[in-house]
Order: structure tokens, then C-alpha cells, then sequence
């Protein structure tokens, strides 16, 4: 492509197409829809989550060390292949989708860790992190709820007499700060956004992608499944909850992508990372649209292997099985 191509595709004439207005217009209602839920009931919903969902195991003798071990594994090993990725190929990779996702995965995993590491110190000096007492604890707690019996909380309620709670005093350790409710949030908006680049990549990119130009690596493959796949680990020994309410910063997330992009466009750059991002053709909106809408199974996909865990653990190891607060209220 000479200059005077690349000139008439960043100048003023192609930004006012009628599909780049109609795909902004697209853009503009998406982040606003996803603003206003965020603004109605994003605080409602980080209620619900326990400091102890955050450090503590979903199985009952499982210490919360073997999670922080885990977590801490987790994010030395993308560390490494995401050093690996920009050594091999520079810090253009962040021009990607891709490279975007997995270091938001990385932060995740570095954040977790450091929540591990604070949970871990408060079960060691707390009493009710003895082995017997946290076990007689859950699973009576676990028994109120399943015969539907009040818990301690709601009979204090009922009956003015009785004054014991659990959190009687709430303490600082025992209230969800800006880390803890910042960790809820990338959990929720990196398990959607890797589903979905694993999935494009795999299902619609590579099979087009194949030839001279482009060779299939190992390490570009750990790129686009590691991500995926220690999510989905993390998932399987944590106690954290999965809600549809996190598709709102699942969207923000990649509607800042496409900001991204578009400014890149309209300052320097003359091409597109993804062919479907492409403003020049009349089927921009649709392309745009599909995108849109590609984030409810991508992310639902993710919600349907939460549920199917907490089924399927429960059913096998009631006893040792435990459920984050949130999910308890709601069985």
C-alpha cells in the first residue's frame, strides 16, 4: 500500500462512511447499556461476595496454602510465556486482542496471589481456622441451609433474646476492599474474554490463517489456550462466584479494545489486526454486531461450566464440597 492509499484511509473522508458511524453508534449504545447496569447494581452485587470466598478452597480440608501455591504457579508460568512472546516478537504483540487478554489473565493471577497470601495469614491466627472448628462451622452452616432452617443471623432477628453472630464485630479483614473487589471483577472479565479468544482463534482465525504467511507454534498455541485452561483450574479449586452480571465488565473490556484500535487508526496505523474490525466494507455492522452478540455464549459458556462444577461436586462430595456464600443463599 503507497502513501496516498494510507492517506485516504486515515483522512476524514473514510471516518465519515456510513458504516463507520453506524458501527460507532453500535459501540456508543453497548458501553452505555453495560455503564448504566454497572451504575444500577454493580454494587449490589459485589455485596454478596465474603472476604473468605476470595483465599479459602471450595473443598473442605483442602488448605487455602495449596490455592495461594497454585495461583502464584499460575502467573510465574504466563509470566514467562508472555516474556517469551514479546522477546520473540516485540511489543507490537499488545496490537492484539490476544496479548491483551492473557496479561489481564497475568494480573488476575498476580492479585489472586497476594489475597491468598493475606487470607492465608488471617486463617492462621483466627480461631475459626482451626481444622475442627472450621469444619463443625460449614458444615452446620451447610445443614441450615439445606433443611432450610434460620441461620444464627436471622434467628437474632427473629428472637430478641439471642445475641450471638458469627461476625459480631466486623473487622477490616472481614469488609471487601478496593483489592478484593477489583480481583471479583478481572476473575469475571478475563474468564469471558479467554473463551472468547481461544474459541475465534481456534474455531475461525486458524483455519483461515494457514499457509507462507503464517506458521502454527508451539508457543503461539500456549498463547491462546494456557489462558483457557489455568482459568478453568483456578475455577475448580476456588470459591469465588461466577454471575451473569460479569458479562457488563466482560463488554467494557472489549469495547475499550475497540477504542483502542480506532484511535491507533485515526493517528498511524493503516491496517487492522482482525479482518472483521475493518470499517471499509458495507458489512462492517454486521461483523460488528456478531461481535457484540458472540460475547453472551463466550461468556455463558464459562457460567455453564461454574454451574456444572457446583453441581457435579456437590453431588459426588457433599461433604467435601463447599459452596461460595452467594451460591449458598441461592440453593
Amino acid at each position: 500500500m503507497d502513501n496516498s492509499d494510507a492517506k485516504e484511509i486515515l483522512g476524514l473522508k473514510y471516518w465519515l462512511q456510513w458504516q463507520v458511524l453506524v458501527c460507532a453508534l453500535i459501540l456508543l449504545l453497548t458501553t452505555a447499556l453495560a455503564i448504566l447496569l454497572l451504575r444500577k447494581r454493580g454494587s449490589r452485587e459485589r455485596a454478596s461476595l465474603k472476604p473468605p470466598d476470595l483465599w479459602t478452597p471450595c473443598w473442605r480440608n483442602l488448605h487455602p496454602r495449596w490455592l495461594l501455591f497454585y495461583r502464584a504457579f499460575a502467573f510465574i508460568a504466563m509470566a514467562y510465556l508472555l516474556y517469551q512472546t514479546v522477546a520473540a516478537f516485540g511489543f507490537f504483540v499488545f496490537f492484539f486482542y490476544t496479548q491483551w487478554t492473557f496479561a489481564l489473565v497475568m494480573v488476575y493471577f498476580a492479585l489472586a496471589t497476594i489475597v491468598s497470601i493475606q487470607g492465608c495469614r488471617i486463617y492462621a491466627r483466627k480461631p475459626l481456622a482451626q481444622t475442627g472448628e472450621r469444619d463443625k462451622f460449614i458444615k452446620k452452616d451447610s445443614e441450615d441451609i439445606d433443611s432450610g432452617k434460620p441461620s444464627v443471623s436471622k434467628q437474632r432477628k427473629s428472637k430478641g433474646v439471642i445475641k450471638l453472630e458469627f461476625h459480631h464485630n466486623p473487622t477490616p479483614t472481614e469488609q471487601l476492599g478496593f483489592l478484593e473487589n477489583l480481583l471479583q471483577i478481572i476473575y469475571q472479565t478475563c474468564a469471558g474474554a479467554a473463551m472468547l479468544t481461544d474459541i475465534v482463534f481456534w474455531c475461525l482465525l486458524l483455519p483461515f490463517m494457514t499457509g507462507e504467511d503464517f506458521q502454527l507454534t508451539l508457543l503461539i498455541g500456549c498463547m491462546h489456550s494456557v489462558n483457557a485452561v489455568f482459568l478453568i483450574l483456578e475455577s475448580a479449586l476456588n470459591r469465588l462466584p461466577f454471575t451473569w452480571f460479569g458479562l457488563v465488565y466482560f463488554v467494557l473490556w472489549s469495547c475499550a479494545y475497540v477504542v483502542f484500535q480506532w484511535v491507533l487508526h485515526a493517528c498511524c496505523f493503516t491496517w487492522w489486526p482482525y479482518p472483521f474490525f475493518d470499517l471499509s466494507t458495507p458489512w462492517a455492522p454486521l461483523w460488528y454486531l456478531a461481535l457484540g452478540l458472540v460475547h453472551i455464549p463466550c461468556y455463558g459458556l464459562y457460567v455453564l461450566l461454574k454451574k456444572a462444577k457446583n453441581a457435579a461436586f456437590s453431588t459426588m462430595f457433599p461433604q467435601k464440597f463447599v459452596r461460595a456464600s452467594s451460591e449458598k443463599k441461592q440453593v
